[in-house]
C-alpha cells in the first residue's frame, strides 16, 4: 500500500490495486485479509490498515489513522480462529502524538481481542528524531504484557534502541537486502565486501563469527565474487542473518541479567568509536534513565 501506492486507491471498502502485470484490478479488503491468513494458518496475522509514507503530512494521516481504527473491528469480526491464530492490531498516527495518542486509546480499548499489537507507519525516511518519539510514546502506552511489535525496522542500530524502547518485535528485509549490494554488517557498522581493499585479506567477515560463511570463506573470496555470482548474496545473507540474531540475544540476555545499560555502552562505543553517538540516540536513552557515561 505504500511501495505500490502509484497502482492502488484507498477507500472505506478497501483497497483496490491495479496489476502491474496485466492491469487487473483487485480488491483487498479487511475481511478478505483475514480470511486469506486465516486460511494460510499463520500463527500472528495482522490487520489491514490503513498505512501511507512516514513523511506524508496533511489531512491524509487524520484519515489514514481513523480508517485504520474502523477497520479493526471489520478485522475482528472477520476472524475465525482466535484460539490459534493472534491477530495484531496496528497503531498509526504518523508523525503526531495526538494521532498516535488517539488511536493508541482506541486500539487498546479493544484489548480482549488483540494478543498483541504493532507500531505502523515508521521506517520510511522520516527524521531519527521524530522515529524514536513516536516509538517511546507507543510502547509507553502499550499493555506491557502483550507482544508490542515494529514494523519494518531492521538497523542494528534501530534495533537496539528500539528494543530498549521496549519493543519486544521487529522484521525487515535490510540484513538480506543490504547482502545482495556485497554489504555485511559488522560491530563496528558495515562492511562493503565491493571494495578493492579486500582483494587480499584472507580474514573472514567477522573474526569468531560463527556463521557458515564466517566458518569457510573469506573477505579475499567474497570480494572476487560480489556482483558476479548470486552464491555472494546468499553467503553473506547468511552472516548477516547470524549477526543480527547473535545481536539480539546478547540484548536480550543483557535485559534479563539487569545490565542493558553497560550492553548499549560497549555496542555505541565500538560502533562510534570516535563518541560521535548521534544525538538522536542519545535523546532516546536519556528517556530512559540509560546513562551513556561509563562514570
Amino acid at each position: 500500500m505504500v511501495s505500490l501506492v502509484a497502482l492502488s486507491k484507498v477507500s472505506e471498502e478497501g483497497v483496490e490495486f491495479k496489476s502491474p502485470v496485466d492491469g487487473t484490478d483487485m480488491l483487498l479488503t479487511p475481511e478478505k485479509s483475514i480470511n486469506l491468513q486465516n486460511q494460510i494458518g499463520s500463527d500472528i496475522i495482522m490487520a489491514l490498515d490503513d498505512v501511507i509514507s512516514s513523511t506524508t503530512t496533511g489531512d491524509r494521516v487524520a484519515e489514514a489513522s481513523k480508517r485504520t481504527i474502523r477497520w479493526i473491528d471489520r478485522c475482528i469480526s472477520a476472524h475465525r480462529n482466535p484460539h490459534r491464530q493472534n491477530l495484531f492490531g496496528i497503531v498509526q498516527g504518523g508523525l503526531d502524538p495526538d494521532l498516535r495518542a488517539q488511536c493508541l486509546k482506541d486500539m487498546i480499548a479493544r484489548d480482549e481481542f488483540l494478543p498483541g499489537y504493532a507500531i505502523g507507519g515508521l521506517a520510511g525516511g522520516e527524521d531519527k528524531n521524530y522515529f524514536w518519539r513516536v516509538v517511546h510514546q507507543c510502547t509507553s502506552a502499550l499493555p506491557s504484557h502483550k507482544p508490542r511489535y515494529l514494523m519494518g525496522v531492521g538497523y542494528p542500530l534501530d534495533l537496539v534502541v528500539c528494543s530498549l524502547l521496549g519493543v519486544d518485535m521487529f522484521d525487515c528485509v535490510y540484513p538480506c537486502r543490504t547482502a545482495r549490494f556485497g554489504t555485511a554488517l559488522v560491530p563496528t557498522g558495515i562492511m562493503k565486501l565491493k571494495a578493492s581493499q579486500y582483494a587480499q585479506d584472507y580474514s573472514p567477515i567477522l573474526e569468531g563469527c560463527r556463521c557458515l560463511t564466517c566458518q569457510n570463506y573469506t573477505r579475499a573470496f567474497l570480494q572476487s565474487i560480489v556482483g558476479k555470482e548470486s552464491v555472494a548474496c546468499q553467503l553473506i545473507t547468511i552472516h548477516n542473518l547470524t549477526y543480527v540474531f547473535d545481536l539480539m540475544t546478547s540484548l536480550r540476555n543483557s535485559i534479563i541479567e539487569g545490565s542493558a545499560d553497560i550492553f548499549v555502552r560497549c555496542f555505541l562505543k565500538t560502533m562510534f568509536p570516535t563518541g560521535e553517538i548521534p544525538q538522536w540516540v542519545r535523546d532516546a536513552m536519556a528517556a530512559i534513565n540509560i546513562s551513556l557515561s561509563e562514570s
